[in-house]
């Protein structure tokens, strides 16, 4: 089936997608040492992707619904591995003074957020929307978060291998290529309309089209998508849940190295383990949020998904920072970031249920939630690990995590904008 290959191709995106989002995180404490970088400062580097990203979110979904997920991800895809490329040309101390280098270092990390923008907007806002039926959105939305987690699983062992080999700069220049493979493979395979393809038969279209044609709306609905109390309160749990996802992106590796004392192979070796931890959830979670949603209603599929993850997650994180042994710790930490990935296709299936037509704005204004929060933790957590420590730092998780199945009580995912404005 041509669809489950167009999900595929989003799956592989979302891999190497993440693999150019975490190298600076394992990478980070030999550009630190290369550079001169304080923590403070190396937290700025990995805080600048974020900002972008989370910012562009909105821009980029309504750039898709005008220029086509084939055109802007293609182009966007190239643009991964030119950017990586560029990051490893950032002259050292000798050359020039601390400053300049940590400013071409933000520069690059903003321009590399604002070339990722447009994935997941369109991934389901876009893609899923047009080539699923939307009873099925759940599992295709967690298999692409499987993706994402898998690539990042890949590259905790596999950049720690290659930096340690290589050095940092060799290293994350070797994976730059993988990225432009795969924006040609998307341009020459993908069509913005199922209808389009020459591989799509008249049966998978007719199922495609069963619960009629999702297709996004030719205007945005920014304005409706921004004041609409259901989009809002998924935007803020989202925030909330993703401070705890951006805790263990920007801060695991560095913990477990310099906090806990692990070697680095060691440290990259449990990080691929905690995102494997998460692939399995992730995947998981579309499977529960499609099952919950056909027996009980959206409403109670989707929220009963995300409210039960974010409340599990908190525990196992408190319990992992204060626990003495490494070993149990990274098992449990690995349990609670699982658990901030189960809930992934149920906030996106939400988004896309409330927002219908206008879904590529919903869906870039829940993830601008999502990942400015990312830019905040950054920042955030190495302030409070210098005056409490790091259990206080990696504690402070629980209590977003908590904040963000609140809003499930009144969030109603079983009926639409328009449902609502008639």
């Amino acid at each position: 089936m041509v669809r489950w290959r167009v999900l595929g191709l989003l799956v592989l995106a979302s891999a190497i997608a993440y693999l150019f989002r975490i190298n600076v995180s394992i990478a980070g404490t030999a550009m630190a040492a290369d550079f001169g970088l304080s923590t403070a400062q190396l937290g700025l580097v990995l805080g600048a992707f974020a900002w972008s990203y989370g910012l562009l979110q909105i821009p980029a979904g309504i750039l898709g619904e005008v220029g086509g997920a084939r055109r802007v991800l293609g182009w966007g895809m190239a643009g991964w591995g030119v950017v990586t490329a560029l990051m490893v040309l950032v002259p050292g101390p000798k050359l020039v003074p601390t400053a300049v280098s940590l400013g071409l270092l933000v520069a690059v990390r903003v321009v590399l957020g604002a070339l990722q923008a447009p994935l997941y907007p369109l991934t389901s806002g876009s893609v899923i929307s047009r080539w699923f039926p939307p009873s099925s959105w759940g599992l295709p939305n967690g298999l692409s978060t499987t993706g994402l987690t898998l690539g990042a699983a890949a590259a905790g062992p596999l950049l720690a291998w290659l930096i340690g080999a290589l050095g940092w700069r060799v290293g994350l220049l070797v994976t730059a290529p993988l990225a432009v493979g795969v924006a040609g493979v998307w341009w020459w395979y993908y069509r913005d309309d199922p209808a389009d393809h020459a591989g799509v038969s008249p049966a998978e279209l007719v199922l495609i089209r069963s619960e009629g044609d999702s297709t996004p709306a030719g205007t945005s609905g920014l304005r409706a998508v921004l004041l609409n109390r259901d989009v809002l309160s998924i935007t803020f749990s989202y925030f909330c849940i993703n401070y705890v996802f951006y805790l263990f992106f920007n801060w695991f590796f560095y913990y477990l190295t310099e906090v806990r004392k692990l070697p680095s192979q060691v440290g990259g070796n449990f990080v691929g383990a905690q995102w494997i931890v998460g692939a399995i959830t992730a995947t998981l979670g579309g499977v529960l949020c499609d099952r919950l949603s056909a027996r009980f209603g959206p409403r109670i599929g989707c929220g009963a998904v995300v409210g039960g993850s974010a409340l599990l997650a908190a525990p196992f994180l408190v319990a992992g920072a204060l626990t003495e042994s490494p070993v149990a710790a990274v098992a449990l930490l690995s349990v609670s970031f699982g658990f901030t990935q189960l809930p992934d296709a149920a906030y996106w299936t939400a988004a896309m249920r409330v927002a219908g037509p206008h879904a590529p704005a919903a869906t870039g204004a829940m993830n601008t939630g999502g990942n400015v929060v990312g830019g905040v933790g950054a920042l955030l957590v190495p302030l409070v690990a210098a005056s409490f420590g790091w259990v206080v730092a990696i504690s402070t998780g629980a209590i977003f995590a908590v904040l963000a199945a609140v809003p499930w009580l009144w969030i109603r995912t079983d009926r639409s904008m328009a449902d609502q404005t008639r």
